[in-house]
């Protein structure tokens, strides 16, 4: 849904209604009042007891007696008009929900009503994406006024001045500093903020119920009616105090018994890939030789739901730390080159835990939504400084290393054990010399696609990425699409740019694909250049396009003349298929050339300022003194105009 729009100025909340009012529209507003209290409640209750206290804020907002609604000026929100006691509820919500921070929160918490109760479930919010994640991670920073001012304004679309207001009714003591402070919580963008206030990350109303107890519960029933109910006696003294569900954690994550107990991990059978639809991390089966260490398994958990002091804590950008609602599924567990490793999925991310003696214990996350036959193909166990050890997907059926450097030379056979753990492959030198640049060539079984070749290279990140080839069009051919980077044509391609990988190490990119949008003939018969269009897009979304002239003379890892290097932009993807660059070329006879060309939507490309040049086609040349202005723009197919990249 769109983010509320904000009001430009404070309005009274007009006349005072009746307590009947005010209780209809508690019935009526209901979700979204617990959802303000939610996000305001202090995330170190964990999501749990977050869901309990929000329902049970939002409940107890109305006096018990039957009285008439005291009079006094309150803030309205957007939609006052329509419901005029909305504004007196929210006040009251606010201020409920805040009392749940500070000095005085544990005696009024002890005070309140322990309802609304639940008995041997958990329930929690469905998880969200990244986006939602970091921002969960932001508000548990802050103070509590923080977050209500942050939520006002993006959520319930208070205007400034107009939230200063209601904060101050509701006991802030500085609501100004407040609403500063909240300005640097998440996305500039008011409306992605709404947006991710929005989603099911942060509705108490849609929750997912999972057992807290469930293995002990068998137990339970064959005791006598006493230590029955001594049980339900401790479950509702836990209510008002400590949740059962998260005992010694919910002072950073809230992830409860269900969390960091091995087991409630998942485990997919070891044939399931060879039956689904669905080719990704979710029909990995759990392989390694500790699989059933639950030791490991525990301190892995553990260390995820809350990380100590002895844990390096990592992340791909914009990924989220945080622990997961449901149930992560377990991908392998073993020791690999003396170190412990642990590779966990939770639909979202995968998570890497290492403990190695006498080092501290690491623990990574990564971005894996929306993986496929080939960027599921593989993880990193162990990574040095020199090579890298991976885990293949049981669909692999062949693998094989390259280097990307040297297009004529064959790929050479990589060892993988029948747990899926390959033979350490040498890693890209991302800092020295660029005298090659090893990749993988995997095939996939023919179980579920003939002959599937494909190429990955290590960058840095958990998961290897993904190359890719798009051949320049051909005459009269429809648009063509990225494909395998195995031809003979897109080795050679990919040898002259294999070395500009290395600005992308470490970035979260998911796969990056080379795109030849152009082949152009040069003046005096100097051969066909080729115009290229390097493409990494990421996980969490924005890609990066780096667009590039290519002369017949470049050697191998030369990547020819830097066009463009555009960040966060659609150029070259499937969204923005059409572009039009241009270079300065010196001929071998010494004449200087001013070159452009567009991808097969450009039909005419025109050059104006000090030089001037008009043709019909996707290529142009002219000849151009240096330091002679040019601009340039193309017409394409549409009749639309096409200015040249730059940046």
């Amino acid at each position: 849904m769109p983010a509320p729009q904000r009001e430009r100025h404070p309005r009274p909340a007009g006349p005072v209604p009746a307590l009947g009012q005010a209780e209809a529209t508690l019935v009526e507003h209901y979700p979204r009042l617990v959802r303000l209290a939610y996000l305001i409640l202090p995330p170190r209750l964990g999501r749990h007891r977050r869901v309990l206290a929000a329902h049970g804020v939002v409940q107890n907002a109305l006096p018990a007696r039957p009285a008439p609604i005291k009079q006094g000026r309150v803030p309205a929100p957007r939609d006052d008009r329509a419901t005029p006691a909305l504004g007196w509820i929210v006040r009251r919500v606010v201020s409920a929900a805040l009392s749940y921070e500070g000095a005085a929160a544990r005696w009024r918490r002890a005070v309140r009503p322990a309802l609304p109760a639940v008995w041997g479930l958990r329930l929690t919010p469905r998880i969200g994406g990244a986006d939602e994640l970091a921002l969960e991670q932001q508000l548990a920073t802050v103070p509590a006024g923080v977050r209500a001012a942050f939520v006002l304004q993006h959520l319930e679309g208070y205007a400034p001045d107009t939230a200063v207001e209601l904060l101050a009714a509701a006991g802030v003591p500085d609501p100004a500093a407040a609403l500063r402070a909240a300005e640097a919580l998440g996305p500039q963008d008011g409306t992605r903020a709404g947006l991710l206030l929005d989603s099911v990350e942060f509705d108490p109303c849609t929750v997912q119920a999972r057992p807290t107890d469930l293995l002990r519960r068998r137990h339970w029933r064959r005791w006598g009616a006493a230590g029955a109910l001594l049980v339900a006696v401790m479950l509702t003294v836990g209510q008002s105090g400590k949740d059962p569900a998260s005992p010694d954690l919910t002072g950073r994550s809230g992830a409860g018994v269900a969390m960091v107990d091995p087991a409630s991990l998942g485990r997919a059978p070891g044939a399931a890939w060879q039956s689904s639809s669905r080719i990704d991390f979710t029909v990995w089966p759990a392989r390694g030789s500790l699989v059933q260490d639950r030791a490991l398994l525990g301190r892995a958990l553990r260390a995820w739901a809350r990380p100590g002091t002895d844990v390096r804590v990592s992340a791909a950008p914009r990924t989220g730390t945080g622990p997961t609602s449901a149930s992560p599924q377990l991908l392998y567990a073993g020791l690999v080159d003396d170190t412990d490793v642990v590779l966990l999925y939770d639909g979202q991310r995968i998570v890497r835990y290492a403990e190695t003696t006498g080092r501290p214990s690491e623990l990574g996350f990564s971005r894996a939504d929306n993986a496929d036959v080939t960027t599921a193909a593989a993880l990193v166990l162990v990574r040095t400084e020199h090579q890298t050890r991976f885990l293949f997907a049981p669909w692999i059926a062949e693998s094989t290393t390259r280097d990307l450097l040297a297009p004529d030379s064959p790929a050479r056979p990589l060892h993988v054990a029948g747990d899926g753990v390959s033979d350490a492959v040498a890693r890209p030198d991302l800092a020295g010399p660029c005298a090659n640049w090893p990749v993988l060539q995997l095939r996939s079984s023919e179980r579920i696609a003939e002959k599937h070749a494909f190429l990955l290279t290590d960058l840095g990140d958990p998961s290897p990425v993904h190359l890719t080839y798009t051949p320049p069009p051909g005459s009269g051919a429809p648009a063509r699409q990225p494909r395998e980077a195995t031809s003979t044509a897109a080795l050679v391609s990919w040898s002259h740019a294999a070395c500009t990988l290395r600005s992308a190490a470490g970035g979260g990119v998911r796969a990056v694909n080379n795109w030849v949008f152009a082949e152009q003939q040069l003046p005096e018969n100097a051969g066909q250049a080729e115009w290229l269009c390097s493409r990494a897009d990421t996980w969490n979304g924005p890609g990066r396009a780096v667009v590039r002239f290519q002369p017949p003379t470049t050697a191998a890892r030369e990547p020819g003349t830097l066009i463009a290097d555009a960040r966060d932009t659609s150029y070259c993807s499937r969204f923005n298929q059409h572009i039009l660059a241009d270079a300065r070329w010196s001929a071998p006879s010494g004449t200087q050339y001013l070159l452009a060309a567009g991808s097969r939507a450009v039909t005419r490309i025109a050059v104006t300022g000090q030089v001037r040049a008009d043709g019909t086609g996707t290529t142009l040349a002219v000849k151009a003194a240096p330091g002679q202005s040019a601009d340039i723009s193309g017409v394409l197919s549409t009749g639309r105009t096409l200015g040249a990249v730059h940046g």
